[in-house]
């Protein structure tokens, strides 16, 4: 029964960290209106696809399914984040979908709408919590996320 608790604990824990990390980038979005880059908007994903599992872990806890597709869904959140944190620090080199758009630059309006519409590049930091980019802090996350979910697998595989 010890068991069974901590491992619902464990999924709403997780939950809640995914809600809060979602909320807070459509708040910086949004209400701040700090524009992501596209590996932003990518890093998103993983915490989506998180919710439902975690749903599902807590509801069908007998089934260690959920717990291996959390802990894939945070390796792959702990890629993209890492990737985005390397590209941050010129470790590596943008791909190109992180680089602004060209411009069409025989027409004024489209000028304009284009300059409006167009996201940042992967390699600006435009917003910092505790001198950490939002990639960076996604990076910590997904370790931490990962590294515990590995933990309660070798503890469930040694009872």
């Amino acid at each position: 029964m010890k068991r069974i608790l901590e491992i619902k604990k464990f999924y709403s824990l997780v939950l809640f960290i995914c809600i809060i990390s979602l909320i807070s980038a459509v708040y910086i979005e949004y209400i701040m209106e700090q524009k992501p880059c596209k590996l932003c908007i990518y890093q998103r994903l993983p915490y989506l696809f998180a919710i439902f599992i975690c749903f599902f872990g807590y509801n069908f806890y007998k089934n260690f399914l959920w717990i291996y597709l959390l802990i894939i869904t945070f390796f792959i959140s702990t890629i993209l984040s890492g990737y985005h944190v390397g590209i941050e620090n010129n470790i590596f080199s943008e791909f190109s979908g992180c680089t602004s758009n060209s411009l069409n630059i025989t027409d004024k309006s489209k000028i304009l709408e284009s300059l409006s519409n167009n996201m940042p590049g992967c390699k600006e930091v435009n917003f910092r919590v505790f001198g950490l980019s939002l990639a960076t802090i996604n990076f910590m996350i997904s370790i931490i996320i990962s590294f515990i979910t590995i933990l309660i697998i070798k503890n469930e595989k040694n009872r």
